[in-house]
């Protein structure tokens, strides 16, 4: 096993901030829907325009840090293993099973955490974004006369709002999740704070593969 520097700065920024960004605008949004409160309403609804102004720009940075590193290619889906992949986490890993795919820093994630965080980055993010944007801008939109904004009455865009809100929820708590599926239950986590995770040596990995 060798100590290898595998989760950049950036990555480790962007992935916590996202993270806390997404928790502090579900936790605003509930509160604005009256699910509890906590700031008030008023305050609550500042807090998730600004957490929602935040999270964009962030997007928009990691965006731009994946297409100029070539991080992008973390996220080409596979089917290689992919079955193998799906019967440890149902079965294999219960019963302290070897993981079926090894990680590498060229190649971070298994073919199920591909399509899964494929669907997160291009269908539920895009989701929640698009239809809080319309959601924060109605108004003013509205005012102008915009006819797709005549066809989607508030309340639809609130429901496409909301359902990408739960589903990010329940993403989160599967991810957290997985994280514990780990060599040790902590060695995710402990990677994505200090960058570094003891991985199989590169060449050997690449004969498992």
């Amino acid at each position: 096993m060798n100590k290898v520097y595998i989760y950049s700065g950036f990555e480790r920024f962007w992935h916590w901030t996202q993270a806390s960004l997404i928790i502090f605008l579900a936790l605003t949004g509930f509160e604005v829907h009256g699910s509890f409160e906590i700031f008030g309403f008023e305050k609550a609804a500042q807090f998730h325009r600004i957490a929602s102004w935040m999270l964009i720009g962030l997007i928009v940075f990691a965006i731009f840090w994946h297409f100029t590193t070539g991080e992008w290619r973390q996220y080409i889906p596979t089917t290689n293993k992919l079955k193998d992949q799906v019967l440890y986490y149902l079965v294999g890993i219960f019963r302290g099973e070897p993981h079926p795919t090894s990680k590498t820093k060229l190649r971070k994630l298994n073919p199920l955490q591909r399509l899964v965080y494929l669907f997160f980055k291009l269908l539920l993010i895009p989701l929640t974004v698009s239809s809080g944007i319309l959601y924060l801008l109605y108004k003013t939109i509205d005012q102008n006369n915009i006819v797709v904004i005549e066809n989607y009455p508030l309340e639809s865009i609130a429901f496409w709002h909301t359902l990408g809100a739960i589903l990010l929820m329940i993403f989160l708590v599967i991810h957290v999740y997985m994280t514990t599926t780990g060599e040790t239950p902590t060695s995710n986590i402990n990677a994505m704070l200090t960058g570094y995770e003891d991985l199989d040596d590169e060449e050997e990995n690449k004969n498992k593969s």
